[in-house]
């Protein structure tokens, strides 16, 4: 009878959380932080407020009586968008199986969005300028 050989027990390297960890837990934090969002922002726009009353008195009115509305519609951009790039770069994972193209089109993503949401940062912090209001716009009050 052959004598069993006695093997060292496997260790297994603890593994440290990648970015891609952090971007699925991403994707379901803002998901789910996304739903509220969106809903008020439809029940706001849409159901509460006349769509055809919603111009830039409107909004200076709205973003200067609290500033919470700011921080709101920057939660809403930051996460609607971050969450949209976030998919974009599993579509393109999914579809572009050239690694050049791959690393092009996530790289022009990027550089897109960081674009788009820097732009609207700035028109967030920016607000809206005083001189910018027609006449007919009633005062704070």
């Amino acid at each position: 009878m052959a004598a069993i050989p006695k093997v060292a027990p496997r260790t297994v390297p603890t593994v440290r959380p990648r970015l891609e960890v952090w971007l699925w837990a991403f994707m379901r934090v803002s998901g789910v932080l996304l739903i509220p969002l969106a809903f008020g922002h439809l029940a706001i726009m849409h159901v509460i407020n006349n769509v055809h009353d919603i111009n830039v008195c409107f909004v200076y009115q709205r973003w200067n009586v609290m500033f919470w509305w700011r921080v709101y519609d920057a939660l809403l951009l930051f996460l609607a968008y971050t969450h949209g790039l976030n998919g974009l770069r599993h579509v393109i994972d999914d579809y572009v199986h050239h690694r050049g193209w791959n690393q092009t089109l996530k790289w022009i993503s990027f550089v897109g969005g960081t674009l788009v949401i820097v732009i609207g940062t700035i028109a967030l912090i920016g607000g809206v300028r005083i001189t910018a209001l027609p006449a007919g716009c009633p005062p704070l009050g």
